[in-house]
């Protein structure tokens, strides 16, 4: 699946003034590549993966997927879009505090009415080393467990496009490797397109291609 953005601005009008987020950014990735952007804290990196995943609006420009403007679509279209297409790693989890962990990895796939949803939910916790821990809701998990519960929700739609905030920045170096190699597997197997934030250096190498955001704008070194 390919990816586009054009002419991407985001700003916001403060009583202070304006505050430029992203500054006429473009990006091109390919189908199956795999992307690494990195920055500083404050660059706006997740946001741009925000606006990549259609979870906002830019205040100028477009997105295309495919071929397909972000900005053409409902609201609607746009959510059945993440759900059969898309995989994508939050920073902060966003777990469903009242569902247990196999619950919110399962989700997606109930959303879509599919009907192994569990069955595929528990591999993926498998995948990512917690099948043990399936019945605990997301308050009695660790942040490291919370986040390989949101990477195996991520994965668990086996998607075409794979969006990933700092998917290791909560975890031991250990499980966070075990955590790397999975989603580069996923890739691999399934041809998805992969564009992550990240600062790890080591990471980053592991992709075909490296960015760095800096005022604004996406650049090669």
């Amino acid at each position: 699946m390919s990816l586009r953005a054009v002419d991407l601005h985001k700003y916001f009008e403060t009583a202070a003034g304006r505050i430029e987020i992203l500054r006429g950014l473009d990006l091109e990735v390919a189908a199956g590549e795999t992307l690494a952007v990195l920055g500083e804290s404050g660059s706006g990196k997740s946001t741009l993966l925000s606006l990549l995943a259609g979870l906002d609006a830019p205040t100028r420009g477009d997105v295309e997927i495919d071929g397909r403007s972000l900005g053409a679509m409902s609201e609607g279209e746009l959510a059945a879009f993440r759900g059969r297409e898309l995989g994508i790693v939050f920073q902060q989890f966003h777990l469903m505090g009242g569902l247990s962990a196999l619950e919110n990895v399962a989700l997606p796939l109930e959303l879509q009415g599919t009907a192994d949803a569990l069955t595929r939910a528990r591999d993926a916790l498998d995948q990512v080393g917690l099948s043990p821990r399936g019945d605990h809701l997301p308050a009695r998990l660790s942040g490291g467990e919370c986040q390989r519960v949101a990477i195996a929700r991520a994965i668990v739609v086996e998607p075409a496009l794979l969006l990933a905030d700092e998917p290791s920045g909560s975890l031991d170096r250990r499980t966070g490797d075990a955590v790397n190699a999975l989603l580069f597997d996923l890739v691999a197997r399934r041809g998805t397109t992969l564009v992550l934030v990240t600062h790890s250096q080591a990471l980053a190498e592991a992709c075909d291609r490296r960015l760095h955001l800096e005022d604004g704008r996406l650049h090669a070194r």
